[in-house]
């Protein structure tokens, strides 16, 4: 095939693809083919897989393809290509979250809850895509796979610390991805990468093993289009007896509705959630997405939610979290872990018992206040992440005023701590070409009407592709 046609399979949307194989106007085959020469091409630029194995994706591929051809697909993403982020359970493939301390030589004999679900609807998992170390920051580094860089500009980070997933979405290296999300996780690379995705309520789809985060922890789609991220969230979702906290699969079909728009619905914009520091073009293009939104046929209202910054009770429950994860590593062990997140581990170390459940009373307050403003207001619009993608080799955007990486993302981990759905879709792009979303927030269990509203304005302004992946 020639680089057009690649490119033309490697950013056909997931449910595109779907209705070609149906047609059988286009194979699983030729889609892997496509995606294995784009991901040749474009990975040695990118460094967004931390693992893959090319025979087993091309087995599952002609296995799918054979289905197909008898009419008799295992479920709605059969053959269609998907990342799956390096922190999942993943069975025969090794899963080392980005930490040179994970062996790599054990059993890898469970697949996570939702690597289950995509082998048994027939997807065809493409690769383990890279992540920081444990998932500690929103940048796209680690020490056992080194940089992952943005397609929009190979100089910035793609963010984090669903980072290789962003980068190859936006790449075009398949249609779907699996993310998590513990303070901006699935929304941050979305934002820096210009995709759609989204971090569901809490539980809406099961995890295991249980992260050290706890509640903070999400796990969500992530797209090319948002009608693609609704179809993965139809798989996803419902509950895994691993998981004590998954909710019930409650029938819905996130598809059903997806085109209703936004009128007549009440949508609250808040600028800088009352402190956060948010760079001019990012400012604009929310303040244009938010006239856009009305320009649909929403009441839209320029309100803050009246909550102070939530940053400090959500650092403590990450502290806590991470002084967790390896706490039974060696000091000689430690001195190999990524410094940052060694400083949080030593900063975990140093809580106490009543400072983590001062931070949980925290969010609890927090979650209640936000139930209030909800019966106001059906969802919230705010800025994705403060600032453009920041360079590589680089924690902070402005360290003068900043001085952890969260204090350019003020706006993704409050929600976090609220445990409701929210998401990131593009709204433009810096004189600079780098990508800036727009996130929209819902009421807990409301992970349906936050699509919804994703896609109304999606219909405005489709994800950008990045100049590398026209190449």
């Amino acid at each position: 095939m020639t680089a057009n046609a690649d490119r033309e399979l490697g950013f056909l949307s997931a449910t595109e693809m779907v209705e070609r194989f149906r047609a059988k106007a286009l194979s699983p085959v030729e889609v892997n083919a496509a995606v294995e020469r784009r991901i040749a091409r474009f990975e040695p630029k990118l460094n967004a897989f931390a693992f893959r194995d090319s025979e087993a994706t091309a087995r599952s591929a002609r296995e799918s393809e054979a289905r197909w051809r008898k009419g008799a697909p295992l479920g709605p993403l059969d053959g269609v290509p998907v990342t799956i982020k390096d922190l999942f359970l993943t069975k025969g493939w090794p899963t080392l979250r980005g930490s040179v301390l994970v062996p790599r030589d054990q059993p890898w004999e469970e697949d996570a809850p939702p690597v289950a679900r995509l082998k048994e609807t027939g997807a065809v998992a493409i690769g383990k895509t890279t992540m920081p170390e444990f998932g500690w920051k929103a940048l796209g580094d680690s020490p056992l796979t080194g940089i992952t860089r943005n397609p929009f500009n190979t100089d910035h980070t793609p963010g984090g610390s669903s980072s290789g997933a962003a980068a190859a979405l936006a790449a075009g290296l398949g249609p779907l991805a699996l993310g998590t999300d513990g303070g901006g996780s699935i929304r941050i690379p979305c934002g820096f990468c210009g995709i759609p995705g989204l971090k569901p309520t809490f539980g809406r789809v099961p995890a295991y093993p249980a992260s050290p985060f706890g509640l903070l922890a999400h796990t969500g789609p992530m797209a090319r289009t948002v009608a693609d991220c609704a179809l993965l969230m139809n798989v996803l979702t419902g509950a895994d007896d691993r998981d004590p906290y998954a909710l019930p699969r409650d029938g819905a079909d996130y598809r059903r509705g997806l085109e209703d728009g936004v009128k007549g619905m009440k949508i609250a914009y808040s600028p800088a959630l009352g402190y956060g520091r948010v760079h001019p073009e990012v400012a604009a293009a929310v303040e244009r997405a938010a006239k856009i939104m009305s320009g649909l046929g929403a009441h839209v209202e320029q309100v803050d939610p009246g909550f102070g910054d939530p940053r400090e009770a959500w650092l403590t429950l990450w502290y806590s979290g991470a002084a967790k994860i390896l706490g039974h590593f060696s000091p000689e062990q430690k001195k190999r872990l990524d410094p940052g997140l060694l400083v949080h581990v030593e900063r975990g170390h140093k809580l106490s018992a009543v400072d983590f459940l001062t931070a949980d009373v925290a969010r609890t307050d927090l979650s209640r206040q936000m139930q209030a403003f909800h019966r106001r207001f059906d969802l919230l619009i705010t800025p994705s992440v403060a600032v453009p993608a920041i360079k590589v080799g680089q924690d902070l955007s402005d360290p003068a005023h900043e001085k952890e990486w969260i204090d350019w993302t003020p706006f993704s981990y409050p929600f976090n701590l609220t445990r409701q759905p929210a998401a990131s879709v593009p709204c433009g792009l810096t004189k600079n070409g780098l990508p800036i979303g727009l996130q929209i927030v819902g009421p807990l269990y409301a992970d349906a009407k936050v699509l919804r509203a994703a896609r109304a304005f999606e219909t405005t302004y489709p994800a950008p592709r990045p100049g590398l992946a026209e190449e």
